[in-house]
C-alpha cells in the first residue's frame, strides 16, 4: 500500500493487528484516544506523527513522497475531505509538510 497521509489510519490498524488501541498506544508513548482518531483519519500533530512514524518504522518524509508533483496532493485531498479543517490542523499540516520536505531535501544530498 502506498504510504500518503490517507493510508496513515490503516497502516496503524496493520501494525497492531488484533493487539487492543491502548497497548499500540502505549507502545507510541501517547494516549489511546489520540490513536484511535489516527487511526480513523485524523491527521496528528506532528509529535504524535513523528512517534507514530517511528513505531511504525517508516520515515515521515515517506508519506510525503510526490507530493506537490501531482495535480492533486494529499494535502488537497485531506482539505477537501475536511470542509473546515481546524486552524490548528492546518498550522500542524503546514509544518509537517515542511520538515518532511527538508528531510527529502537533506536525504537526497547524502
Amino acid at each position: 500500500m502506498p504510504l500518503s497521509l490517507e493510508t496513515l489510519g490503516a497502516r496503524i490498524s496493520e501494525r497492531r493487528g488484533l493487539d487492543s488501541i491502548r497497548k499500540a498506544a502505549a507502545e507510541v508513548g501517547i494516549g489511546h484516544a489520540t490513536l484511535a482518531r489516527v487511526e480513523n483519519g485524523h491527521v496528528p500533530d506532528i509529535e504524535t506523527f513523528a512517534k507514530i512514524c517511528k513505531w511504525l518504522g517508516e520515515s515521515p518524509a515517506s508519506f510525503f513522497e510526490g507530493v506537490g508533483t501531482r495535480p492533486q496532493s494529499s494535502a488537497s485531498v485531506h482539505f477537501r475531505a475536511k470542509k473546515a479543517p481546524s486552524k490548528d490542523t492546518a498550522i500542524a499540516l503546514g509544518e509537517l509538510i515542511i520538515r518532511a520536505r527538508a528531510a527529502l531535501a537533506a536525504m537526497s544530498h547524502t
